[in-house]
């Protein structure tokens, strides 16, 4: 069996930059789960997307090299790239069906844009060992999927040093830490360890949780964002209600076939 494949960099125009996604045009359906788990992992990037089309739908699922995820930014915007830009796809916009519902990738000048559900954070007792595990003790600690953890400034988020193995034990899918940014309304990092990625360079799904909360925070519904892993992405977002908007652009880096 022959899978088209693409190795997109997404949130950065530069290769090399934001975080790259393999994306897998499954030509007659979904394979077997575990199938679709050993190609995540032998690709070994933070997700890998697997797109079915049927008829006019196209249905997507995303794994790392260790789990399934139920929802993932990044991973959405690079199949929306190589349909849009690969395959010469005509439409303004691309609906996927996903584990976490409907979701959409739309052209708006340069951008693709992800329309996403909002996933405010509450606030919450923070871990106990939370200081110790971060390598430094947040002003403050919230929980959605994810544990969102706030700091004073972009040089307090860009030291962290995590310890993983620890941080594997929390009770949440992910951790987000943010901080007010030097140049641009805000910066954040993630860490899943628990999914098999320690930092992923920019996260989609996380913008889920801090949009609403520096929206709120900033009072205003539009922001530019940055991750500021190693590797660096830029997003433009916009708060709209019960969803979000996550606009970023993204290249190219690979294109082959996966034989089976």
């Amino acid at each position: 069996m022959k899978i088209p494949y693409y190795h997109v960099d997404v949130f950065s125009g530069n290769l090399f930059e934001g975080n790259p996604a393999g994306v897998c045009l499954l030509p007659d359906g979904w394979l077997p789960d575990e199938t679709l788990q050993s190609i995540a992992a032998e690709n070994n990037l933070s997700e890998t997307a697997f797109v079915v089309q049927e008829g006019g739908t196209f249905k997507l699922r995303w794994f790392t090299p260790t789990v399934e995820m139920d929802l993932c930014g990044h991973a959405t915007v690079a199949p929306a790239h190589v349909l849009f830009n690969e395959l010469q796809f005509g439409a303004h916009e691309i609906s996927f069906e996903t584990a976490s519902g409907p979701v959409s990738v739309a052209r708006d000048k340069g951008l693709l844009v992800l329309d996403f559900p909002s996933r405010p954070a509450v606030e919450c007792p923070s871990p106990e060992d939370a200081e110790k595990v971060l390598s430094r003790a947040p002003q403050a600690c919230l929980k959605s999927r994810d544990y969102l953890f706030v700091f004073k400034d972009e040089s307090e988020v860009r030291s962290l040093s995590p310890d993983f193995q620890s941080m594997e034990k929390w009770d949440t899918l992910g951790v987000i830490v943010t901080a007010p940014g030097d140049t641009i309304d805000f910066v954040s990092r993630f860490f899943a360890p628990g999914a098999g990625v320690n930092e992923d360079p920019v996260t989609g799904s996380a913008h889920c949780t801090l949009i609403p909360y520096w929206a709120e925070r900033l009072g205003k519904d539009r922001l530019d964002a940055r991750q500021v892993s190693a590797r660096g992405g830029q997003l433009s977002c916009r708060q709209a209600g019960e969803r979000v908007k996550i606009g970023g652009t993204a290249v190219t880096y690979l294109q082959g076939e996966l034989t089976l």
